[in-house]
């Protein structure tokens, strides 16, 4: 969430200074990394080869992420971790497996080589610059020249953010399909358990009071006061089924009043910064209330916090929320309840991000591109 005011030049100065300083430092690890792995690649069938693969190319990915960050930082712009393919952790050579199939990871591998070289020579004059003072102006476009160089050396080619949007457009398809056919399979379940059996009792109900009305109108009158308190709960089951499609709520108020009454009936205190007053696309107010749903249940059964807070609002089109706690942490986003959530922001090119360390606090965020 940016600030709209524009820093003061010396700021910017100082910034891209600091820049050239800690990128120039950097430098030799940028080649020892390179160096390390290009020796351990030929040694992967022997032992020390892998081992040394493994605990190396996570070290690497962490050090380009932080480049990316300084670069993002320097530029003004949001920064976001190399989206590498994910792996699952079944032993060292499935990750070795993995991470040689992943283009992002042989990027990583060349940007070490630029780092150290002509990045260095960018960063070194930075410094130079930075020394003298008087060519203190002149450090920003030179630096913002390297970080424009970092960030293309450490992204994806277009073509491949093609196919990967590709692949994760068919992949979400495939989740919308599924989680609609779930959906419609636990409504038919829900009006097949609940209403549909009361009514089918209220029927029968029904035709033994009209077979006793000239035998036993007082046994009738009470038949029909059962029918009667069975039609009420067959309208209260149908009812509820309609709320768990679509709240009644989030229909007539929006997305912002929808989640007040979520939180109103959390039994801990909540703390609301909602700015969404207009309404939104219904698909989105969907997602979101029932993104925000699972989160406070998870809060409720799991976390023991408490107190909560949840923050909504709209920054450059795209709708951001966090719902977060102060328990015991823990949280993993591949649950089955948050899987689902980003299943559902997924369909609608939306994010999901779970910070839950051992201790908390707890916070799950989410952004969903947004026309209001």
């Amino acid at each position: 969430m940016r600030s709209d005011e524009e820093p003061r030049p010396i700021v910017r100065w100082l910034r891209a200074a600091m820049y050239a300083v800690v990128t120039t430092l950097l430098a030799p690890v940028a080649l020892v990394l390179f160096v390390v792995q290009v020796v351990a690649i030929p040694l992967v069938l022997v032992s020390v080869g892998a081992l040394v693969l493994w605990v190396k190319v996570p070290i690497t990915g962490a050090f380009c992420d932080l480049h990316r960050r300084m670069a993002a930082g320097v530029l003004d712009r949001p920064w976001q971790p190399g989206d590498y393919r994910p792996t699952n952790n079944r032993g060292i050579f499935h990750l070795l497996s993995v991470w040689s199939t992943d283009s992002l990871r042989w990027r990583d591998l060349g940007w070490l080589v630029i780092a150290s070289t002509v990045g260095f020579v960018i960063s070194l004059v930075g410094v130079i610059f930075t020394a003298t003072l008087i060519l203190l102006p002149f450090v920003e476009p030179l630096m913002k020249t390297r970080a424009v160089m970092d960030l293309w050396a450490l992204g994806r080619s277009r073509n491949e953010v093609l196919e990967a949007r590709v692949h994760e457009v068919t992949e979400s398809r495939a989740a919308t399909v599924d989680s609609a056919a779930a959906e419609l399979r636990r409504v038919e379940r829900d009006l097949h358990d609940g209403a549909q059996a009361r009514l089918a009792a209220l029927g029968m109900t029904i035709g033994l009071a009209e077979s006793q009305i000239a035998t036993d109108p007082e046994g009738a009158r009470q038949l029909m006061a059962e029918a009667r308190a069975s039609a009420t709960s067959a309208l209260g089951d149908l009812r509820s089924v309609v709320r768990g499609i679509h709240p009644p709520v989030l229909a007539d108020r929006g997305v912002g009043p929808a989640v007040e009454a979520l939180a109103l009936d959390m039994p801990l205190p909540i703390t609301l910064n909602l700015g969404v007053h207009e309404r939104l696309p219904v698909a989105t107010e969907n997602a979101v209330y029932f993104a925000v749903a699972e989160a406070l249940a998870n809060i409720g059964k799991h976390a023991r916090a408490r107190n909560a807070w949840i923050a909504m609002g709209i920054f450059d089109g795209v709708l951001r929320v966090e719902v977060g706690d102060d328990g015991v942490g823990g949280a993993a986003p591949s649950g089955s309840g948050l899987h689902g959530v980003t299943q559902r922001l997924t369909a609608l090119d939306g994010r999901l991000f779970v910070h839950s360390p051992i201790g908390g606090p707890t916070i799950v965020s989410m952004e969903v591109p947004c026309a209001s």
